[in-house]
């Protein structure tokens, strides 16, 4: 990550009202950094010195096994915050953290966060709140595993990695060679994965190309997905 404007920045703090977290001289400590897709933002062991806020663009959280196949763990868009955990527990940044698209992530130091929780007691019940809402989107990403069937678990899939734009999206991120990773993770076979997608293409809803997949009805995706997305 690179730092980006400060002007910007204070855009950002409004936008999300994250300016009533961090009054007078605190403000001056917060930093605006941009991402590009694809870039590895964080990695395992890594020690953090720092809160980030997601402001804009999408990562995605996931686990390399032993074999090195990658687990995705769930999507973050705006507002999300990063190291938030790392903070309250002490500990290392536990999984791999990669940008879906470019994007920005406003930082502040731990250090003046130590101080600002015992001036400004509100920042503690806002990460109250996001630490309580990554608790609850687990919940729901295993509930999803248990109770809906591999065609909702894919669709939620979808766009979940998707930019959305005129009423399609397209992510190059679905190349064949990840399929077998994709099945594993939705907890389902390599061949009933393709039988799913095969039937996604017949009805319309994508259509597969050089690797790759375009959405085509996006309205019929989000019926498929029923709500469910990992995010």
């Amino acid at each position: 990550m690179k730092e980006a404007s400060t002007k910007k920045m204070m855009d950002y703090l409004s936008m999300y009202n994250l300016d009533q977290y961090f009054p007078g001289t605190y403000k001056d400590k917060l930093q605006l950094f941009s991402f590009t897709e694809g870039e590895d933002l964080f990695v395992p062991g890594e020690r953090l010195d720092r809160l980030y806020f997601l402001v804009e663009g999408k990562i995605k959280i996931y686990t390399l096994t032993p074999e090195g196949q990658s687990l995705i763990n769930r999507f973050k868009k705006p507002l999300a915050v990063i190291g938030d955990v790392e903070y309250i527990k002490q500990s290392a940044v536990l999984n791999s953290v990669e940008a879906v698209s470019s994007g920005e992530m406003i930082g502040f130091p731990y250090a003046a966060l130590k101080d600002l929780e015992k001036e400004h007691p509100a920042i503690l019940r806002f990460l109250l709140e996001m630490v309580a809402h990554k608790f609850y989107t687990e919940a729901h990403f295993t509930s999803m595993h248990m109770l809906y069937p591999v065609e909702v678990r894919l669709a939620g899939y979808l766009l979940s990695i998707s930019s959305v734009g005129e009423g399609t999206a397209f992510h190059q991120e679905m190349r064949t060679s990840n399929l077998s990773e994709l099945a594993e993770w939705i907890g389902t076979s390599y061949r009933h994965l393709n039988r799913v997608l095969r039937k996604m293409e017949a009805d319309e809803v994508i259509e597969r190309s050089r690797g790759s997949i375009m959405i085509k009805n996006l309205q019929e995706l989000r019926l498929l997905a029923k709500g469910n997305i990992y995010e």
